[in-house]
């Protein structure tokens, strides 16, 4: 993708982001912090050119890192998008990321697996692990540890929106490298030109 076409996919997804997403106010988070804003990528991600937006500029950064993967997830439900969309739109480009589903909880009948896919992965795959919105990182860090759990090797994490609250650091921590397409001021900032 050329730096304009880049720009111009990069421009809509963030409006899509501020109009679709973004509110401000007085919100009580599922911490329980209070925020003055709130962001529920859902209505985003769960749109098709949303989607599309996003699997785009997620491929496009792992050609521009040079990077390889065998795997993409995320911890399910919020992930599960993003997942496919990426999975896709590589596979469009001619790389094969398989996707996967990682559950919060084992499967509580047939094969009772965190993990859905894992046919399509050997033992020690290098994975790419997805996230909405990060704030302290707690849903990647839930996913990477499962997969590591499974025998596999989670290297980074892409996400769509940065709420620059600790998930970087945690996830430095952990070994693994972040990378975000927004932050949080992205997102902000386009929210109030758009006003």
């Amino acid at each position: 993708m050329g730096a304009d076409r880049s720009r111009i996919v990069r421009d809509a997804l963030l409006s899509m982001i501020s109009s679709l997403s973004y509110r401000e106010g007085d919100f009580t988070l599922s911490s329980g912090q209070k925020s003055p804003f709130y962001i529920d990528l859902k209505p985003t991600i769960l749109h098709p050119e949303g989607a599309t937006l996003f699997g785009s500029l997620g491929v496009e950064w792992i050609l521009k890192e040079n990077l390889s993967f065998e795997g993409v997830g995320g911890l399910t439900l919020g992930a599960d998008p993003l997942v496919m969309a990426l999975s896709l739109i590589a596979f469009r480009k001619g790389i094969s990321i398989p996707a996967t589903m990682i559950r919060k909880e084992p499967k509580k009948h047939g094969t009772s697996r965190f993990i859905e896919g894992v046919e399509n992965f050997k033992q020690g795959a290098r994975f790419l692990v997805l996230e909405d919105v990060v704030t302290t990182g707690a849903s990647a860090v839930k996913a990477i540890d499962i997969l590591r759990n499974e025998g596999f090797k989670p290297t980074h994490v892409l996400s769509l929106v940065d709420r620059e609250a600790g998930g970087r650091e945690k996830f430095k921590s952990l070994g693994v490298e972040f990378h975000s397409l927004f932050t949080i001021q992205d997102v902000a900032g386009s929210y109030h030109r758009s006003r």
